[in-house]
């Protein structure tokens, strides 16, 4: 049976910290910024939970969290788009980012 389409998809793997961390390395495609890159590859790849740990370790390395899209949205302009964002905002406003 397959699963509907309107249902949200669930992830419930809890990442190690240095699984996390690996987020943090990565090679963004021509015209987009490095640190939204990785925000939104975070995004994409986490639950909440990972995502806010993913969040911490980003401010810890200096990244910029109000980094831009080729759109020139952040990633919290993004995700607040998404009718399930809710938790990942938070995480980000917990960071002091609006």
């Amino acid at each position: 049976m397959s699963e509907k389409k309107d249902k949200k998809k669930i992830l419930v793997e809890t990442f190690s910290d240095e699984r996390v961390k690996g987020f943090l390395n990565g090679t963004p495609p021509a015209g987009v910024a490095a640190d939204y890159y990785l925000l939104e590859r975070a995004y994409r790849g986490m639950n909440e939970e990972n995502f806010l740990t993913f969040i911490r370790f980003f401010v810890e390395a200096d990244k910029d969290l109000n980094a831009k899209n080729p759109q020139g949205l952040t990633i919290y302009q993004v995700i607040s788009q998404h009718r399930h964002g809710g938790e990942y905002l938070d995480a980000i406003r917990e960071m002091g980012i609006k």
